[in-house]
């Protein structure tokens, strides 16, 4: 009897080890209730099937330790549902026992509600003894049950079964009471972990931070990370992973260095690295803690790493701040009312106050006068829409003295947007704009001569014809050459053709009426504009005859210059206007039709223009047409002419284009340049040109001697303003292979003046390409010095008009060494054109030119000459 009892509670171990799988498999509390309840209620009605029977219909098992434990431990839901099954069983099976059967159900369910109601209120606890008394006064009860039987089955039961029940089944609710604890507490283990891994995820996640959990061996046993792009690959990606498999060798040994000298201490390590992550190079700072518990079977470390990029940015803004504060350039910082906080050494040096002196003061003590109320209206205008300003200001020292400084100033907001401070900074400029006074002359007159250059001439000529269409007068533009000047250059060189030239300038000066402009446009060419002539034609015509005449007569008289008695003589060029029909280019060249006639026609004359002069025009329509065809059949050659260094050594050349005119022969670039500007052809002339230079910059690349070299390439000022142009450049720089940087484009002065904002967008684009630019025969136009400093320039070209005049003429080596000092202001290359003697050379070197063209080193030679290096290098060497 005894056995069958304990074969019934043997089923406790199958029910313990069910339900503890379903404490851990199912997450979800009401079916996991539900299924528990199942569960106790089956293993009641197996143990009814297999029962102790005393007679048909009285039977004992296990129940009564399965239902109060289901009560005690599964709450009133699973004792409710187990207690159900149970009950229906019994009451199926039937026989004279089933009103005990019954008790015993609904008794051992109560009891263990009413148990775990105790325990909830913490009246009770679950230990050995508590599980043994409530085992027995269970199963006391189930014995007391039996006096529900009738009399004679009453005694016999209890004689029978009461002893083996109370001392198999007490002692078996303690073992499942302590195996059902045990369980429990297995279970709220697991969830309080759970609780606790999902609360530290919450916070990693939630953390800026990066957390890391490496093994000794360097091995990712765990990453979290906020931002995905602060790591090399997915967090799951890198777990499982060596540090030496993700991190460069340096970055790998430093981990490792950490990680040992983590598990050798007590207190947390730190370690500062750079890292280059999908989000850039970014800083961080690791701390590290040793784990007390082995992961793995594995000492491990714990990792925590801070993003501190923008504080390490920080801070080398602010040490940078601080340095550039004390730089050259003055700086001072002000309140939001101008009211002086800081300033510099720089620029108590420049105003000539004293820290002391400054500090507390507006900037108003400052101002020069020299600006009125709108240009300081402006600024602020402008600082408050952009919060930057830039510009030229004029501003009192001290000691009164006005003074050009460029100021730069930059408001700095608080975190409210509203203005706190303005930062300027300050550069006195009176050396640079006293340059710049200079190169400005240089704008507008010629420099041997001293008489209106071009661009004044053409603004004048401008106002001429609005003013003579006004006032109905007749005005004339006369070109001027002189006869046979090559000549006296050639014989006496070109210091007498210099002082010739000046001669000539000051006749014409002296010949002409007050009102008069007197130009050079360049070599032995000379322009006259006659205003306030005639409102008749031929009255005007014949002012103009006189002071002709007069002229003629001026030029034809001895010269002596240079120690030698010259002649010559001039040929005169003449349009009438009076109106502004024609535009100035028109008129100039008719005038310089008309003076060519005058040479044909014997020199020392005067020639109107005259409407048959449209015959030499139709022989440059047919040199035009010549150049279309030219342009297709690869009639243009690439000329290269070399640059050398103050030593001697080849730097690179200038790319000059050349014409092999099937009847005409080898044209050189005056013959036709004119022709394709004219004709809208220099956009592809120059295109075709570029892409050459290129070609041959890929060939030069492959060879070591050359491979170093640059080719420089004059651009117009039509394919530089063209639409599209830097992006067919660029293609023609990927289609030949040539390296971008060895490519020099030369613009002239006039060229940048056309569009200088567009100019500066264009070679900023091509700059970003590694294009570098120079300004070519600098110093005969005039470049504003704010817009030098906005242009991408790399070197600038002395003019070979001034190269030429070196070293005996004071005033063209004052320009000289002007523009010299500005490209060392500005920073830029210097190279002279036109260097024909050692004695220019020399006097360039010694102002500080180092780089040179000319024909002392080489005539411009085709590209096949010059590629021969054995022929051409010792010639270099040998004119030095």
């Amino acid at each position: 009897m005894t056995l069958k009892l304990i074969e019934s509670a043997a089923l406790l171990i199958a029910l313990c080890w069910l339900h503890a799988l379903n404490m851990r498999h199912v997450q979800r509390q009401l079916l996991r209730k539900l299924l528990a309840g199942g569960l106790f209620g089956a293993i009641c009605v197996v143990g009814m099937l297999a029962p102790l029977t005393l007679q048909e219909g009285l039977i004992f098992d296990a129940r009564t330790v399965v239902l109060s434990m289901a009560g005690l431990f599964g709450g009133p839901l699973v004792a409710a549902i187990a207690g159900l099954m149970a009950g229906a069983y019994r009451l199926w099976l039937g026989g004279v026992g089933v009103i005990p059967g019954l008790f015993n159900i609904l008794m051992p369910v109560l009891l263990g509600l009413a148990y775990r109601t105790a325990c909830l209120h913490n009246w009770l606890r679950i230990g050995v003894w508590q599980l043994l008394l409530f085992g027995a006064l269970v199963h006391l009860l189930l014995v007391l049950s039996l006096s529900l039987l009738p009399a004679q089955d009453f005694g016999q039961a209890l004689q029978q079964v009461a002893v083996p029940i109370l001392l198999v089944l007490t002692p078996a609710t303690l073992l499942l009471g302590l195996l059902l604890q045990d369980i429990y507490r297995q279970a709220s283990d697991r969830q309080a972990l759970r609780e606790s891994e999902a609360r530290l995820r919450a916070i990693s996640e939630a953390s800026p931070d990066l957390t890391l959990v490496l093994d000794e061996e360097g091995r990712y046993l765990e990453v979290m990370a906020p931002d995905p792009q602060l790591l090399h690959g997915g967090a799951e990606g890198l777990v499982g992973k060596r540090l030496a498999d993700v991190l460069a060798v340096g970055q790998a040994e430093k981990f490792m260095a950490l990680i040992a000298r983590t598990l050798a201490s007590d207190s947390p390590q730190t370690l500062e690295y750079g890292l280059r992550t999908p989000a850039g190079q970014r800083v961080f700072e690791g701390r590290a803690r040793r784990l007390d518990t082995p992961l793995q079977g594995k000492r491990a470390v714990v990792v925590i790493a801070r993003d501190i990029t923008d504080r390490v940015n920080f801070e080398l803004d602010r040490r940078i701040a601080a340095i550039a504060f004390e730089s050259q350039q003055g700086m001072l910082i002000t309140d939001a009312s101008t009211r002086i906080l800081k300033v510099n050494r720089a620029f108590c040096q420049i105003s000539g106050y004293s820290a002391a002196e400054a500090i507390g003061q507006t900037t108003r003590m400052l101002n020069s006068g020299r600006q009125g109320p709108e240009f300081y209206q402006a600024m602020w205008q402008t600082l408050s829409e952009t919060g930057i300003w830039e510009g030229e200001v004029w501003n009192r020292r001290k000691n009164g003295e006005v003074f050009p400084e460029w100021l730069a100033i930059s408001a700095v907001c608080d975190e409210r947007g509203r203005v706190s401070n303005y930062v300027a900074s300050l550069t006195d400029i009176s050396e640079r704009k006293s340059a710049e006074e200079k190169i400005k002359h240089l704008a507008f007159y010629d420099a041997l001569t001293g008489l209106p250059n071009r661009r004044l001439l053409r603004d004048r000529l401008q106002q001429a014809r609005a003013l003579s269409r006004r006032s109905g007068q007749h005005a004339a533009l006369v070109f001027l050459d002189l006869d046979n000047f090559k000549n006296v250059n050639d014989l006496y060189g070109h210091q007498v053709g210099d002082e010739l030239l000046c001669q000539v300038a000051e006749r014409l000066r002296h010949s002409l009426r007050e009102r008069d402009t007197v130009a050079r446009l360049g070599g032995d060419e000379f322009v006259v504009m006659l205003e306030g002539l005639e409102i008749r034609a031929e009255e005007a015509a014949s002012q103009v005859e006189q002071l002709g005449a007069k002229v003629l007569e001026a030029l034809r008289q001895p010269y002596l210059a240079g120690g030698h008695s010259l002649f010559s003589s001039a040929s005169l060029g003449v349009v009438l206007f009076n109106d502004d029909q024609h535009s100035v280019d028109e008129l100039m060249q008719r005038a310089d039709l008309s003076m060519y006639t005058a040479k044909a026609a014997g020199k020392n004359a005067l020639s109107f223009y005259d409407p048959q002069m449209q015959e030499a025009v139709s022989t440059r329509l047919q040199l035009e047409a010549d150049m279309r065809r030219g342009l297709q059949s690869g009639e243009f050659l690439l000329y290269l002419q070399p640059q050398l260094d103050q030593q001697g050594g080849l730097t690179g050349a200038e790319a000059l284009v050349r014409w092999q005119h099937p009847q005409r022969g080898l044209l050189a670039p005056g013959a036709f340049i004119g022709i394709a500007e004219r004709c809208g052809l220099i956009e592809s002339l120059d295109m075709q040109v570029l892409g050459a230079a290129c070609e041959l910059l890929a060939q030069w690349a492959q060879q070591p001697h050359s491979a170093g070299l640059s080719l420089s390439v004059n651009l117009s000022a039509r394919l530089l303003y063209q639409a599209g142009f830097v992006e067919a450049l660029q293609q023609t720089l990927q289609h030949s292979g040539a390296n971008p940087q060895r490519l020099k484009l030369e613009l002239t002065e006039t060229l940048l003046l056309a569009d200088m904002d567009e100019a500066i967008v264009r070679m900023q684009a091509l700059r970003g390409m590694g294009i570098r630019f120079s300004i070519d025969d600098f110093g005969t136009g005039y470049s504003s010095m704010a817009y030098l400093q906005q242009l991408p320039l790399d070197q600038l070209k002395i003019d070979q008009s001034f190269t030429r005049e070196l070293p005996g003429n004071p005033s063209s080596l004052a320009i000289v060494r002007a523009i010299i000092a500005l490209a060392q202001s500005l920073k830029l290359e210097v190279i002279a054109e036109g260097v024909e003697t050692r004695a220019q050379r020399d006097s360039l070197l010694s102002n500080g030119c180092l780089h040179y063209q000319g024909y002392l080193f080489a005539r411009p030679m085709a590209v096949a000459d010059f590629a021969a290096a054995d022929l051409f290098r010792p010639r270099l060497a040998e004119s030095l």
